[in-house]
């Protein structure tokens, strides 16, 4: 029986790419057949944003990042239509330009009550899908009940900043990885891959790392049974 593997991923609520690379994740570990567990860790693309951002992406990309409006609107047709391509349904004109930082200390909240991942497909499809606001403890704190949490202990773990430092510290073991962009996949606690990839990407080194792990425990045995 194979052994399950360990994958960390570092990522964004409002990172366009970082949905899309959940979803060719996803298809890559259904190919390898391989088991896996999967715990997600904050990674704030936009920390300086104000949690009600008066604008658009559109405006934030073009006056914070001084991208041509132009430009700007291309990228985030591109990006739609990748999105499209993986089945997932982008809105931008109803997207909610945001500070994270709160959705990310829910994201270790619901980790800690063992829903982490559901958590993190309800946060991504919220912002990009369906014009929800993942920036607000009370919008949060609805979002949370669609995956079983209890709306006034999420309240109330958000208002004291509950998981704060865990959001802190993986932010910073992102920099000691030197992780600059995200999605950033660790793979077995050794193996990285940086980006949307495709699924055969993920799926090959799920595959690889499997392997590994089968040929070390036929020599763990092999000396056990000279031992």
């Amino acid at each position: 029986m194979s052994e399950t593997i360990k994958v960390d991923i570092w990522s964004d609520v409002q990172c366009p790419w970082c949905y899309i690379g959940k979803r060719k994740f996803e298809a890559g570990v259904a190919a390898s057949g391989t088991e896996v567990e999967v715990e997600y860790h904050s990674f704030e693309l936009a920390p300086d944003t104000p949690v009600d951002f008066a604008g658009s992406p559109v405006d934030y990309l073009s006056e914070r990042k001084g991208i041509p409006v132009p430009q700007v609107l291309e990228m985030l047709e591109r990006v739609t239509g990748i999105a499209e391509s993986v089945g997932l349904h982008y809105d931008y004109d109803s997207v909610h330009q945001t500070n994270t930082v709160k959705a990310h200390e829910l994201l270790h909240y619901a980790k800690a009550h063992g829903v982490q991942l559901e958590m993190k497909e309800a946060l991504l499809k919220a912002y990009f899908v369906d014009g929800g606001h993942v920036g607000r403890i009370a919008d949060l704190a609805d979002l949370a009940v669609t995956v079983g949490l209890e709306r006034a202990d999420v309240v109330r773990s958000l208002t004291e900043n509950e998981h704060l430092a865990a959001v802190k510290a993986d932010v910073a073991q992102a920099a000691e990885y030197g992780i600059n962009g995200v999605p950033f996949f660790v793979i077995d606690g050794k193996y990285g891959i940086s980006g949307a990839q495709d699924p055969d990407t993920f799926a090959q080194a799920l595959r690889q790392v499997q392997g590994e792990k089968a040929g070390s425990a036929t020599t763990t045995a092999t000396e056990e049974t000279h031992a």
